[in-house]
This record gives structure tokens, sequence and C-alpha cells, in this order.
């Protein structure tokens, strides 16, 4: 199975992504709005068919991108009956299953951080996926969205804590850095929730936690209730207009040669090579570009000006996606990276300077 944990700094939520490696079909769970353009270039990186986006449940701390990865890839959008979200392509209850090649998710419902949890299970790979419910050494709150203390005490105790004791489990969110447990470890230290912790105490516990409410509560839980689907389009993470440029993985912006040689009136590009090497270099350069080393860059990106798009070129792309990384953060409004510099290039077929 391919599997992919992955973060967002900002709400400390973990994103999910699980694919059959033969037909390449994949799910993603939790995804995050302001994470989309990053969720969307590792799926097409490693050459996956999203057919799936999971919801743990209806969050109160981050907008789902859910929807987002729907208008982009046509996946379709799976949350809980329960939580009473509208535009979802299926209601998941209690029971169901949802598959992607031949990775099968089993669906648990764990209500009680909210009325609509659920939590997905691989038992083949002996692993779940608990969103707040269950969280590393703790348990989501349960004092808004129809949580209930009790309700998520049981449901800890026999939906999870049921699986075997070397299930691992990968919760929604952590604080302090920490990526997986498992149910015995659990079992056996888990403060809120361990062996030995009657329901009678953890209610009480709960009960009194006097925690604020998620900062973005009011905006997220409306938001979520709409699958993600933003009130203004223009709030959601886009490409660049300028050019078909596509965000990678490794937060570049990458361009095709046959688009900027199409467009070469209308760009700027810079060669960052070293000026001996370009000399010496029977590859010869891109028509009409301008030398600037990479080592002098970070000096002289005044130099590359503002007016145009700016596309930065080295022999293979490496270099030059760090130059366009650079140039970014100066400020260059409209940047991107030749993908796979002048190697591809030439193996277009496109005309070089000697």
């Amino acid at each position: 199975m391919i599997f992919r944990q992955l973060v967002d700094a900002e709400s400390s939520t973990y994103t999910y992504l699980v694919a059959d490696p033969d037909t390449r079909e994949a799910a993603l769970i939790d995804s995050v709005f302001e994470q989309h353009l990053r969720d969307l270039a590792l799926v097409r990186e490693l050459d996956l068919k999203l057919r799936f986006t999971l919801e743990t449940h209806v969050h109160a701390d981050h907008v789902t991108g859910a929807w987002l990865m729907k208008q982009a890839l046509g996946s379709e959008i799976a949350i809980a009956a329960a939580s009473g979200a509208e535009g979802a392509d299926l209601r998941l209850a209690d029971g169901d299953e949802v598959r992607v090649g031949g990775v099968a998710l089993e669906v648990r419902a764990t209500p009680g951080h909210t009325g609509g949890c659920l939590t997905y299970v691989l038992p083949r790979h002996g692993m779940a996926f608990t969103g707040d419910a269950l969280l590393i050494r703790g348990a989501g709150r349960t004092d808004f969205q129809e949580g209930s203390a009790t309700t998520l005490f049981r449901s800890v105790r026999e939906r999870i804590f049921s699986l075997p004791p070397d299930c691992l489990l990968y919760p929604g969110h952590d604080y302090s850095g920490r990526t997986v447990t498992t149910v015995a470890e659990e079992c056996a230290h888990n403060p809120r929730l361990g062996d030995g912790v009657r329901e009678t105490d953890f209610v009480g516990y709960m009960e009194n936690l006097g925690l604020p409410h998620p900062a973005k509560i009011d905006r997220a839980v409306p938001a979520n209730l709409q699958c993600g689907r933003p009130e203004d389009p223009e709030a959601a993470p886009h490409a660049p207009e300028w050019g078909p440029v596509i965000r990678t993985f490794a937060g570049v912006w990458q361009i095709e040669a046959e688009w900027v040689h199409r467009h070469a009136d209308e760009v700027r590009v810079v060669d960052v090579r070293e000026e001996a090497e370009v000399a010496a270099s029977p590859m010869g350069r891109v028509p009409g570009s301008t030398v600037i080393p990479l080592s002098q860059l970070r000096d002289r990106s005044d130099e590359v000006g503002r007016d145009r798009p700016v596309i930065c070129v080295c022999p293979a792309g490496a270099r030059s996606a760090v130059a366009a990384g650079i140039l970014e953060k100066a400020g260059v409004p409209e940047v991107a990276n030749l993908r796979g510099g002048i190697l591809a290039w030439r193996a277009a077929g496109l005309p070089v300077e000697a």
C-alpha cells in the first residue's frame, strides 16, 4: 500500500493519503483547504487517481479541502451521514466499507467528540485513522457539536480499543510532534482513556477542561457543513493565471518548455548557471536568456524586473528550482522553474543559442 502522512502546521492537522499501488486508486483523509495545492501535487506526482476524500468528522479548527479536490480531480466526498453535512457524495454509517483498488477501509462510528465522528480501519494493514475521537495520550474535546464525554468514552473503549493491540492508530491532530501510536500503548498509557480509568472519571475530567473555542470555529464549521465549498471562489488556493504553471510537492511553480518557447516575447528567461559554465557548455542556452548565477541571485534579484513573468533555467531544473524560490521570496510576483531545464528544452526540439 502507498501511504503518506502530511501535516498542516497552523492547525496541527494530519492528512493521510492511502492508495493501491496496482490500480493507483487513492483516498485522502482529512484534507485541509489551505494545503490543496500541496496535496494536489502529491497525487499528481505519484500518478494516482483520487477516488475519495474522507472526513473523520465536521472539523472546527480548519476547513476541509474536499470540495476543492472534487473540482480538480473529480473525487467523491465521503462523510458521516450523522454529521448533517450537505454536498457529500457518500454518506457513511457504521459498518460501511470504502475501497480504493484492493485497499479496503472499514467505517466505524465513533461519536463523542462530535455527533458524527468516524474511524477508518484498514484491517489488512493493521492501521486505523481515529480523527479526534482518540488522540495520542489524549482525546478530542466534547463540549460542542453534539459532543458527549459519556459517548466518547464508550466509542473509544468499544470501537477502537477492541482492535488488535498492535494496530497502528493515526490521529487527526497532534500538538507535540507525535505521529502514531498503537492500541496497546493507549490502553497502557493514555491518562484519559487507558485501562483503569472509569467512565465517571473521564466524564468529570472532560467536563472541567475549560478550553476556549477553536479560533476558526465560526468559519470552519459552516464551511465544513458544506464539505468545504467556499462562499467566495476567489478565496480558494489557485495557480497563477499568467501561464499553465503547476505547483510541485516541493513547493515550486513549474512550467513546460513548449509554452515558454511559444511565449518568448512575453517572459524573461534567467539562466542561473555560472557565466563560465554557460560559455563552455555544449548545451547552449535558451534564446534571449539573461545569465544571473544562482550564487549571485539574492544580491541581484532586482535585475530580473517585475514587469513580466520570470522563468528560471539550468541544465536539469534543480538549481533553477532553488532560484525560483529565491525570487518568489524576494517579491517577484510571477516566477516559475522551467521543468526539466535545458535538457527538456533540447529534448523537445526547441532552438538554442551557442
